[in-house]
């Protein structure tokens, strides 16, 4: 059969990106305890395009990644699957995004009861043909935060609501940041932390903990901005941390984007 993609573009266009997007497949990832974690990941691969060719090969992307669906998945694996891409597409350069639900067990503060927060995570992988691979992890982490300026001018009490940290650290060389500790060290920054399930004796916790914690939006950036540079196997980070005010019909915003110098 004629296989028109491989047939020569004349328009003199190369293309940086072209792949599979919104591919939903089981994967499996690594954990820190050292099993793994079947999730449903939603995957997107891309690879270069050369001008003079009209087409990419789709459906290798899908044989790539349906065979690596069944392997633990940390950075030394998307390393292979980066390598064996450009190898099979005979691409340049190669990028995987791979976002997934990633499941922690909380144990509530007072009364010992354990149960499972979902954290918004990704790794991203992008490589030169010949090159290393550079490793991107995220996470969204929630949070409690309390107003220290409500707090100071009202008689009594004082409005908190909950927050979002959304983090994308680069690493470098073989070091590796699990995402177990990477969601306890940005939890710690809020007022206080997220918890699933918690009974009467938990919410006192809670609501008095953030209560003599109180921190603005800028706070909590910093504060975790200062804790990412204590981390040496990181090289980059980009923080952003979100308010969802309860006295406002808007957010409370705030972003720092840091290249850490080796």
């Amino acid at each position: 059969m004629k296989d028109v993609q491989n047939l020569t573009d004349t328009r003199g266009i190369a293309i940086q990106k072209v792949g599979v997007s919104e591919v939903h497949l089981p994967f499996l990832i690594q954990t820190k305890a050292g099993d793994f974690q079947s999730v449903l990941a939603k995957i997107k691969l891309t690879v270069s395009l050369p001008e003079e060719f009209k087409g990419t090969h789709m459906s290798r992307f899908i044989e790539i990644l349906s065979e690596w669906s069944q392997h633990p998945l940390s950075n030394g694996e998307m390393e292979s699957i980066l390598r064996d891409t450009l190898s099979k597409l005979h691409a340049q350069s190669a990028e995987l995004v791979i976002r997934f639900k990633y499941f922690l067990e909380k144990t509530a503060p007072v009364s010992g009861l354990k149960s499972m927060l979902d954290y918004d995570c990704s790794f991203c992988g992008r490589m030169q043909l010949g090159g290393k691979m550079e490793f991107t992890m995220g996470i969204v982490v929630p949070f409690t935060s309390l107003c220290p300026c409500s707090k100071e001018i009202s008689a009594y009490g004082a409005h908190n609501q909950r927050g979002m940290m959304r983090v994308q650290i680069r690493q470098q060389g073989e070091a590796f940041t699990w995402i177990e500790d990477l969601a306890v060290l940005l939890e710690q920054q809020g007022s206080c932390p997220v918890y699933p399930l918690l009974k009467r004796e938990d919410e006192k916790f809670v609501t008095e903990k953030a209560y003599e914690n109180p921190k603005f939006v800028e706070d909590v950036l910093r504060d975790l901005v200062l804790e990412l540079r204590k981390l040496p196997q990181i090289e980059w980070f980009q923080v952003e941390c979100e308010n969802y005010e309860s006295i406002h019909n808007h957010s409370a915003y705030a972003s720092h984007i840091e290249q850490i110098d080796g």
